[in-house]
């Protein structure tokens, strides 16, 4: 099963061909979307798409910088003889020779001497066969960084699990209060109306009724139910595959809706503490998700 990804990492990776070597770093830091920066030398600026769809491929969230090096010996360049500019140079010279009776031999170092003779000519290199090599030293680069990005999000994963468990057993500690609570604050509301109404006539039933709907309106018990549900559905998302951090922040945000519902409707002080608790517990996991991919 894949693990889930931070999006945090580094990687490195480096591949020779011949006389040619590349060389790529890249590094990897939480972001909304997938960002990516590619730096290369100029004479491969035609290579940076093909190096952007390939992160793209590895990466599906986060801000990736791209280094890339690119060295050769020997192949992109070549020296140059212009034979017909050294036939002018000598048949030049022989005439100097002849006219002023020169007794001097014309040599490979004087004639070398002259400039344009020899001259370093850039050769154009094939970007598909450069490619190749990049590729190599791209996918080595990049296995690093994913290696790295799996170890910080299981890392991750286990941190989460811990604090999905503390809220878990806080809605638990809350919903075996609830049952006495919604009881008490029935009668309570009940003693206190008739306190309020002794000198005025009242229909007994009526007043049971409406402090009953009352009540009702005050019970937390369908915010415990989706906040549980809520909970079920994060820890399942932490065994999906692929990029996960959306979908977990997308539900930490509803489980952050029901509690402070809950925390609207309750006025028992150890139930307020106990959301005070979930939702710390719930600002750190969303701090963590940030990291996800």
């Amino acid at each position: 099963m894949e693990l889930i990804k931070s999006m945090t990492g580094f990687g490195r990776g480096e591949f020779s061909q011949g006389t040619t070597t590349f060389s790529v770093e890249v590094k990897s830091v939480n972001h909304r979307y997938n960002d990516i920066s590619v730096r290369i030398p100029r004479m491969l600026s035609a290579l940076e798409e093909k190096v952007r769809e390939f992160v793209s491929d590895k990466v599906s969230r986060g801000k990736i910088d791209v280094y890339v090096n690119y060295s050769t010996f020997g192949r992109n360049a070549q020296v140059k003889l212009d034979t017909n500019l050294v036939q002018a140079y000598v048949d030049s010279l022989n005439t100097l020779k002849t006219q002023f009776d020169i007794k001097d031999e014309i040599s490979l170092s004087l004639l070398t001497r002259f400039p344009d003779i020899l001259s370093l000519e850039t050769v154009e290199q094939d970007m598909d066969e450069l490619w190749l090599i990049l590729r190599e030293a791209l996918a080595m680069a990049f296995n690093s960084l994913v290696e790295m990005r799996l170890r910080e999000g299981e890392r991750l994963k286990t941190d989460l699990i811990g604090k999905l468990e503390s809220v878990k057993q806080v809605v638990g500690d809350i919903k075996d209060k609830t049952s006495s609570i919604v009881d008490e604050y029935r009668n309570k509301l009940y003693d206190r109306i008739r306190e309020m109404t002794k000198d005025i006539p009242i229909d007994e039933n009526r007043l049971l009724t409406e402090v009953a709907i009352f009540a009702d309106k005050s019970t937390i018990d369908e915010e415990l139910v989706r906040l549980e549900s809520h909970i079920q559905e994060f820890a399942k998302a932490l065994n999906l595959k692929g990029s996960v951090g959306k979908k977990l922040d997308f539900i930490i945000q509803e489980m952050n809706r029901e509690v402070n519902t809950i925390g609207s409707k309750i006025t028992d002080l150890s139930i307020i503490n106990n959301v005070i608790n979930i939702k710390t517990e719930i600002e750190k996991i969303r701090e963590q998700i940030q990291n996800i991919e």
